[in-house]
């Protein structure tokens, strides 16, 4: 009950940081993507800030705590290399960011406002994560190995 208190109060934490730094203004983000023309760096102040509090508490708690308060260790980082998965799934996330100008926490922020685009956006990730389980859950036929040569 803890964790989800929490996780809870951590989303809303995180909506408000979200509404303060303009991110569930559609316009906004589309203006920052827009490099070759009327470009607004707003939102790279926003990731800068975010990622750099992030690195400093990161490194302040880990220093100071062995584990989590509600969790009993904390996450591994791994090393892991980019696969066509992750590249595929980047590429579409920012494919629908672009086109939309909403990402999934502003667009559930913005809900709030019950703003038809991003009401319209939210059901449009809903109804895409639902067929992607539908997709990872199809049954994959075995594959068939080639016979090894006999010598």
């Amino acid at each position: 009950m803890k964790a989800a208190l929490m996780a809870g109060l951590a989303g809303i934490l995180f909506s408000l940081g979200l509404g303060l730094g303009g991110m569930t203004d559609p316009a906004k983000v589309v203006g920052f993507l827009d490099v070759a023309g009327d470009w607004q760096p707003g939102l790279a102040f926003v990731m800068a800030g975010a990622m750099g509090t992030y690195a400093l508490l990161r490194r302040l708690i880990l220093r100071q705590r062995r584990a989590p308060v509600l969790a009993p260790t904390f996450p591994a980082l791994g090393n892991a290399r980019p696969d066509a998965r992750l590249v595929a799934g980047a590429a579409l996330f920012g494919a629908g960011w672009g086109l939309a100008g909403y990402c999934p926490g502003p667009a559930f922020t913005s809900v709030g406002s019950g703003a038809n685009p991003a009401l319209l956006f939210v059901a449009a990730m809903v109804g895409g994560m639902l067929l992607f389980q539908l997709w990872e859950k199809r049954p994959v036929p075995a594959r068939v190995q080639a016979p090894v040569p006999q010598r």
